[in-house]
C-alpha cells in the first residue's frame, strides 16, 4: 500500500515534467510583411453577386425547343430564377419565375459537390409555355468569378 501511495504521488510530478521538456514550435522568423487587406479596394457582396447574375447565360439551362419561344422578360426572369436557384436556393426547393403571355417557370437545385475546389449542383429547369412544358436537367458549376457554367444535361 505504502509502494501504491509514493507511486500516485510521483505520477503528478513526472506528468508535469513530461510537458515541460515537450518540444515547442518556434514562432515564425519571416521577415516578410504581412498581406493586409483594405475593406474600400474590395467588391461590395451585392455588386458581385449582381455582376455574376447578369453573367450567367440561361440559354444552357432552358430545353433549347423553349429558348426561342420566351419573349425577353420571361428570358430575363428565367435567368434571375437560374442564378438565384443555383447559388441560394435550398435543396428540392423549386424558384419559380413568371415572365409575360403566359410563360413561367420552375428551377430546382440538388446539393452542392465541390470537385477540385470547384461548387457544383444539379439542377432541373422546367419552363411552361402556352400548357406545353419543356424540361431539361443537368450539373452546373461555379466559375471563380461568380457565375454559373452548365458542366453537363440531360434532356
Amino acid at each position: 500500500m505504502q509502494t501504491l501511495t509514493r507511486a500516485l504521488l510521483l505520477l503528478p510530478a513526472l506528468a508535469l515534467t513530461a510537458c515541460a521538456t515537450a518540444p515547442t514550435i518556434a514562432p515564425a522568423t519571416s521577415t516578410a510583411p504581412l498581406a493586409r487587406l483594405d475593406p474600400a479596394q474590395l467588391s461590395a457582396p451585392a455588386t458581385t453577386t449582381a455582376a455574376a447574375s447578369s453573367m450567367t447565360d440561361v440559354s444552357a439551362f432552358v430545353d433549347p425547343s423553349a429558348l426561342g419561344l420566351l419573349s425577353s422578360k420571361s428570358r430575363a426572369e428565367a435567368s434571375s430564377a437560374q442564378f438565384n436557384a443555383l447559388q441560394f436556393g435550398r435543396v428540392g426547393a423549386p424558384r419559380n419565375w413568371v415572365g409575360d403571355n403566359g410563360q413561367s417557370g420552375a428551377v430546382t437545385v440538388g446539393p452542392y459537390v465541390r470537385v477540385n475546389l470547384i461548387d457544383c449542383r444539379d439542377f432541373t429547369h422546367t419552363v411552361t409555355i402556352a400548357g406545353q412544358n419543356y424540361s431539361r436537367k443537368g450539373t452546373s458549376c461555379r466559375e471563380p468569378d461568380g457565375r454559373w457554367v452548365v458542366s453537363a444535361t440531360t434532356g
